[in-house]
This record gives structure tokens, sequence and C-alpha cells, in this order.
């Protein structure tokens, strides 16, 4: 008997499709509104209002209003289980929480104040990630997407097995995040797993020999990357103070 397994061609139905994207929308509205009122207040813009504090001096982070707006709308969800509408509108509150608490993802990392550091910038990291692994599942992809593989056992075994083995070499090469999204997307870990690998990673420090050709170029083509990186991140959410 041959044994077939059955994957579904999207595994949020179309409601849930539509909330995620409501909640997607939500998310990076609220970051980018956020993130901009950050930089107004630190370049003290006159007309735009300040930071939230109480009478005593305390500074409310944005993060407590994100943390209480995902509690509300999550016990909401859960306890009445409402359907459109209430569904849509709970999903775009929701993702208005998301976006205001990892705005500060740096500040529950660290326990500290770090917004305007380096420190800061896994953050910036955080969204980018959660928006990324977010758009890919309301898009429908799924880990290990083997259904041109005829639905086999052996076909879906041998599809995991290389997405899997692509993936752990991107992340031996210093290239985690290019290895989570490969488990989604294998073209994505097969890039990561034959470009070169990030100084310092596990497979940097066993394979290119100290002083080599091969190490030297691993180290320009980083510094260039990382050079367009904070470019970028300044671009967006701005630079940090001890930049």
């Amino acid at each position: 008997m041959d044994l077939e397994l059955q994957l579904p061609t999207h595994f949020l139905g179309h409601d849930g499709q539509r909330a995620g994207f409501l909640l997607l929308a939500g998310f990076l509205s609220s970051w980018l509104f956020i993130r901009t009122s950050a930089r107004m207040i630190r370049a003290q813009v006159s007309w735009w209002p300040g930071n939230v504090e109480t009478k005593g001096g305390l500074h409310i982070h944005h993060l407590v209003w994100g943390i209480c707006l995902l509690m509300a709308t999550g016990f909401l969800g859960f306890a009445l289980q409402p359907e459109s509408p209430w569904v849509e509108v709970l999903a775009v509150l929701f993702g208005i929480g998301m976006g205001l608490t990892l705005d500060e993802f740096a500040l529950w990392l660290h326990l500290r104040d770090v917004y305007w550091t380096d420190q800061g910038r896994s953050s910036v990291d955080a969204v980018v990630i959660a928006l990324i692994l977010g758009g890919m599942v309301v898009a429908g992809a799924a880990p290990w997407e083997v259904e041109d593989a005829g639905g086999s056992i052996t076909a879906i075994a041998v599809a995991v097995t290389i997405a899997v083995f692509y993936s752990t070499l991107s992340i031996l090469k210093g290239k985690p995040w290019l290895g989570l999204f490969g488990l989604f997307v294998p073209a994505i870990a097969l890039v990561g797993a034959i470009r070169l690998a990030k100084p310092g990673s596990p497979w940097a420090r066993r394979r290119y020999k100290p002083g080599s050709r091969k190490l030297a170029r691993a180290q320009a083509r980083w510094e260039r990357i990382e050079h367009r990186r904070r470019r970028a991140l300044d671009a967006i959410a701005g630079a940090p103070s001890d930049a």
C-alpha cells in the first residue's frame, strides 16, 4: 500500500489570512509611527508631543502600552472568539501592540534603556524578522513545502533532509536568519550555504586558515555588508548615539 501525505495548499483559511494581513498592517504602521515619533522627540521638534511622563517624572515607555494592548486583545480574542468584523478589529489592535512592544525589544532583552545605542539595533532586527516570518506565514509559506514532490513519504523525507542540510550549513556559516528562512524557502538557505562564511563563525574557524586568501575575502565581504546594513538602519531607525 502506498502511503501519501496530503499537504494543504494554504494552512490558513481565507478569514485567517485576511486577519493575518490586517495584523501585519497594524504592526508595520504602529512601528513606523512610533519610530518616527521617537526620532522627532530626539531631534527636539518643538511642535511634536514629547514622552509620556507621570507627575513624579517617571517616563512610561511605549513598550508598556504595547504590552497592555497585547494582553487586552489576546484575552478578548480567546474569551469572545468574535466573528467578522470584530476579529479583524482585534487583529489590527494586536498588530499595533506588537509594533509598540517590539520597537523596544532591546529594552526587555537588556533590562535597561538602550534605545539609541548599538545594542538598541536588536529592536530593529526583531521587527524585521517578525515581519518577514509573519509575512511568509500569512502568504501561505510553510516549513518544508514539498507539494511538488508528489506527496510520497520518501520524496517528502528527502526534501526535508535537503532543506535542513542547507539551513544547517547557513547557520554554521554564521547566517542564522538565512537558515531559518530557508526552512520555508530552501533556495534562501542554499544561497547562504554556498556563499562565504562570516568571519568568526564555526565554519570559518574550522575551514579558513589564519592569513589565508579565503579568510581575507570573507572579512572584506562582511565589512562591506555590515557597512551597508548600518547605513540602511541609520536611514530607517536613526543613528545610535555611540556610533
